[in-house]
């Protein structure tokens, strides 16, 4: 935390950063199978991973619902009226169809640059490039453009509510 001035100079409060509420993420890289992003995902319940290169800088952020999409067969995304044909006890296996795909086959192309804040940002600005951006996940990314770290949106959530107007 660091200190801060209200606009009026007059009280210090300490000020949350993002290093401070951010979590050490798992990696995928782009020829990683899905499966193995989902049991990332699902093992460290986390929204998305950051895709990163050979020397650990993100490339992308990859949200859980981008996975989830392209496991859902086209023909259903067109149209999700069709899912009503499909019986129940068949319903659950579509997931099934995400066995050869890897990470890089969930992105679109070209890939978005990766949705980034300093280590230092306050949770104003997490916040911020949060709601814009719509990804529930943020790289912390140092000078040098290296991962140090993720901030989720049930961080952020959690974080904020905690911290109450008298901190």
């Amino acid at each position: 935390m660091t200190l801060a001035a209200d606009n009026h100079g007059t009280r210090w409060k300490n000020v949350m950063q993002a290093h401070e509420i951010a979590v050490t993420p798992p990696t995928v890289r782009m020829d990683d199978p899905v499966s193995k992003a989902v049991q990332l995902m699902v093992v460290n319940r986390l929204p998305g991973l950051v895709v990163v290169d050979d020397k650990d800088i993100p490339v992308a952020v990859l949200p859980g619902t981008q996975v989830l999409r392209l496991a859902i067969p086209e023909s259903y995304r067109d149209d999700p009226a069709l899912v009503r044909t499909v019986d129940e006890i068949h319903a659950d296996l579509f997931w099934h169809g995400t066995g050869k795909l890897t990470v890089g086959d969930c992105l679109p192309t070209p890939v978005a640059k990766p949705v980034t804040v300093s280590p230092d940002a306050t949770l104003l600005e997490v916040a911020a490039v949060m709601a814009t951006k719509r990804s529930p996940l943020i790289a912390v990314v140092n000078g040098e453009g290296r991962l140090v770290g993720a901030v989720t949106l049930e961080r952020l959530l959690t974080s904020l509510a905690v911290a109450g107007p008298n901190d």
